[in-house]
């Protein structure tokens, strides 16, 4: 029989679940939830299952085999917990947590009920990301010399909700949102984790009280440093990744291209085709519940991204170099 699974949050991001679900012959889709019951019955008319207000209500009476969560971030504990406590699996949409001991405390949850999580670090499962870490991990370019992350996009446009842009919901600005992405692209396509952080912030958002950009300077255990930029302000829209080794660099374009130079002009790289990110979590949950052990995305790996977020926040508002 295939795993039941419910979605907590009936906003944009939830066809990308409903989808990869459909897609499984291991899954079924069951209900939804939403605290704004119309959007989740127009859901629930989409996909042909049933409608809930409250996710507690959804989780007693539906008794889905894997909760997905894709709620609002100052939800997300309190969600994780209860759904673990009634024996759900999770896929958990990231950041995992507004902080560490949120973090921590879904994680005392998840083990104390031996089910199995995966929090959705995408980065992990796009096709030109993977290729991109496949040509480091050869040494075919020689030594990893430097990272350079950008991320540019109007982040306090009209049709962001408003709890992204206040920060005792959402955990902060486009760094807690989109610089997370930056930090784990990072970890995961050097197989090292942050060990020192500085970082600048400004905070000229039209609405709420997060960040609007920041600039991170950061190095990993293994030595190599990395630098993010983002702005949430009006210009043109950037997310690119420049990767530079002692004998080529990468230009990686998560989600579009990837480009190679060896030396001379970049020239693109076609990435192996593969399933949609979403399909492919699915299927790293799927993996580890029938196995019953960690995901490749472990819980503790998700937390680190987490413990790196508010080093940053630390350092930009105390202009001190923080430790890892």
């Amino acid at each position: 029989m295939p795993y039941k699974v419910a979605v907590l949050g009936a906003g944009a991001i939830a066809k990308s679940h409903f989808d990869a679900i459909a897609k499984s012959d291991s899954y079924s889709a069951c209900a939804v939830a939403d605290i704004h019951l119309p959007r989740a019955e127009a859901v629930a008319s989409t996909y042909g299952i049933r409608a809930y207000q409250d996710y507690r209500e959804l989780i007693v009476t539906e008794r889905p085999d894997v909760v997905a969560i894709a709620l609002p971030h100052f939800l997300h504990k309190d969600a994780a917990i209860f759904a673990a406590e009634h024996g759900c699996h999770l896929m958990l949409e990231k950041p995992m947590a507004l902080n560490v001991a949120e973090c921590d405390a879904i994680i005392e949850a998840v083990r104390k009920a031996g089910v199995r999580m995966l929090v959705g670090h995408t980065q992990h499962y796009i096709a030109e990301n993977i290729q991109a870490k496949r040509i480091l991990s050869s040494g075919e370019l020689g030594e990893l010399v430097m990272i350079h992350d950008a991320r540019h996009l109007n982040y306090f446009q009209d049709s962001r909700p408003q709890w992204f842009l206040e920060k005792d919901k959402s955990g902060g600005g486009i760094l807690a949102n989109l610089g997370t992405h930056s930090i784990d692209k990072i970890q995961w396509l050097t197989d090292s984790a942050v060990h020192k952080v500085s970082a600048s912030t400004t905070h000229f958002g039209r609405r709420g009280d997060v960040e609007g950009s920041g600039i991170i300077y950061l190095e990993l255990a293994s030595g190599i440093p990395a630098t993010i930029v983002q702005s949430g302000y009006l210009g043109a829209n950037r997310n690119e990744t420049e990767i530079i080794c002692t004998g080529g660099m990468l230009k990686l374009l998560t989600g579009s291209s990837l480009w190679i130079s060896r030396g001379g002009p970049y020239e693109q790289v076609a990435p192996e085709p593969i399933a949609s990110s979403f399909e492919l979590q699915y299927a790293d949950l799927l993996e580890a519940i029938q196995a019953q052990h960690d995901p490749s995305c472990t819980p503790e790996y998700a937390r680190g991204v987490i413990v790196a977020l508010e080093a940053v926040y630390r350092a930009a508002e105390t202009g001190v170099e923080q430790f890892l």
